[in-house]
This record gives structure tokens, C-alpha cells and sequence, in this order.
């Protein structure tokens, strides 16, 4: 299983979202998702935010909260946890991405755009204050077949 970060940096009512359209064989081609990615050898999971967000948007995080383990299970790829953040304090300037486009969305317009399914299920939690969590989302190919939040199913 892969471990990864994933960190909504929030302006006010806006997200810092990522369009995944510059990567080859990217398994979020065309999705819009925050920034992160993987591991490296020896890295916590505080250490990865801070370093894929400073790779991605230039920007050095100074405040940010963890707000949850997500388990992605799929047919089609490897396996998957997925730290969770949000971060509402920086500084640098923000640069260009070589993964996609960075932009400042609305969050009562991101759900209008190309988002996988489960995140939408994360998106509520993080809205509402949730406390921490685990959440467990299994997809076939693209659909999400079955989420389970903190051990007990949810209905899709």
C-alpha cells in the first residue's frame, strides 16, 4: 500500500485545487484534487505535506491541521493511504505546478467540477469540522463501490 498526503490550503470560502491535466498514465487525469503525493523512504506524514506543497505551489505551510486517514482500495491500481490535511496559514509566493493547473475554487462551486466520488464524502467532513477519521473507499475502475466511515458502512 502506498502512503500519500492530500492538503486543501483554504482561503476564506476557497480551496487551492489542483487540475490534473499535465501527467501521463495519471490516475487523476482531468480530476481536480488538492496537492500532495507520495512518501518518500523515512518521511511522516507532516513531513510529506510540507514538502509536496512547497513543490507544488511554491508555498511554505506554517499552520495546518490532520484531519483524517483515507483508505483507497481499487481493482485497477495499488492500494492506497491517504493522509489528510488542511491548511489556512503560509508563506512564499505561489509558483506554477508541472502537474496541473493551481486555482482558487469557490467551495460552494467545487462540487460542479470533475472530482472522484468518495471525495466528495471527505469534502463533507472537512466542511462540517468533523472530527478525525478513517475512511475506507473502494472503487471498480471509476465508481466507488463501497465507503465505510471509521469501521461502519455508509450508504452510497
Amino acid at each position: 500500500m502506498l502512503n500519500t498526503t492530500l492538503c486543501y490550503l483554504e482561503r476564506g470560502d476557497e480551496y487551492l485545487m489542483l487540475h490534473r491535466v499535465k501527467k501521463k498514465n495519471d490516475l487523476n487525469h482531468d480530476k481536480w484534487i488538492g496537492v500532495g503525493g507520495k512518501f518518500l523512504e523515512g518521511e511522516s506524514p507532516e513531513e510529506c505535506l510540507l514538502r509536496e506543497a512547497r513543490e507544488e505551489t511554491g508555498l511554505t505551510l506554517t499552520r495546518w491541521r490532520y484531519r483524517g486517514l483515507v483508505t483507497f482500495i481499487s481493482d485497477e491500481w495499488e492500494g492506497e493511504y491517504m493522509h489528510l490535511f488542511t491548511a489556512d496559514a503560509w508563506t512564499g509566493e505561489q509558483t506554477v505546478c508541472d502537474e496541473g493547473d493551481l486555482r482558487w475554487i469557490g467551495k460552494k462551486d467545487l462540487r460542479r467540477l470533475p472530482l472522484w466520488s468518495g471525495d466528495n464524502i471527505f469534502l463533507d467532513l472537512l466542511e462540517s469540522d468533523a472530527p478525525f477519521f478513517s475512511l475506507k473507499l473502494r472503487y471498480e475502475g471509476q465508481t466507488l463501490a463501497e465507503a465505510a466511515l471509521n469501521g461502519k458502512p455508509l450508504k452510497l
